[in-house]
């Protein structure tokens, strides 16, 4: 049993030193109207799953994944991030909009294409897992037998933080205000996102 808590609690210390920058996109998302509150659970926990599964093969295959390669899926939150960023332009900002900050036309959008929002966050998530990699393959390397119980963990803490960005987001001190300004300050997070990924990346351009 001492064991068993032992490796709970490392998994949860990796979670969460790994996952910290992750809150400010979570609640990001949340924030922004366009977005399905249940799009991005579920495209968090696709991104996650896909972080364990090459990290864990990676691990059992004794592979090493070069961080500068890692660092070029910093592609993907750029792309979206430009995408988000000339859509509010086209929609001309904050016009048109109700009082919950969203337009008619937006609101008739959020309605569909769940798959497509879910994978985009799935995408921003693995895109941003260039640490996660980094710590997650040794920790597996290690302790082959324990990965079932890092799965677990990891799926119970992915709850937990997308609990919290939701929470902040709602919050009835901060929450309007964070909600009417979501879908302006979502771009520019993931651009710069992207910048900061791809930034190590530059080496493969030498």
């Amino acid at each position: 049993m001492s064991a068993l808590a032992s490796t709970i609690g490392i998994a949860v210390v990796v979670y969460a030193s790994t996952n910290l920058d992750d809150l400010l996109l979570l609640a990001a998302f949340f924030a922004d109207p366009r977005m399905r509150p249940g799009a991005v659970i579920a495209g968090r926990y696709l991104g996650l799953a896909a972080l364990l599964l090459g990290s864990a093969a990676a691990a059992l295959l004794a592979l090493a994944i070069p961080a500068q390669w890692i660092a070029l899926l910093g592609l993907v939150p750029l792309i979206l991030g430009v995408r988000l960023a000339y859509r509010l332009r086209s929609d001309g900002g904050d016009e048109g909009r109700d009082d919950a900050g969203l337009s008619l036309e937006a609101k008739d959008e959020s309605r569909a294409g769940f798959i497509a929002q879910a994978l985009s966050v799935a995408g921003v998530t693995l895109a941003n897992g260039g640490d996660n990699f980094a710590v997650y393959i040794p920790l597996l390397a290690t302790a082959p037998a324990a990965i079932p119980v890092y799965i677990a963990a990891f799926a119970v803490m992915t709850a937990v933080w997308c609990a919290l960005g939701y929470v902040v987001v709602n919050n009835p001190l901060i929450g309007t205000h964070v909600r009417r300004s979501g879908h302006r300050v979502l771009p520019l997070v993931l651009i710069a996102l992207g910048l900061y990924i791809l930034s190590g990346a530059v080496v493969l351009a030498r």
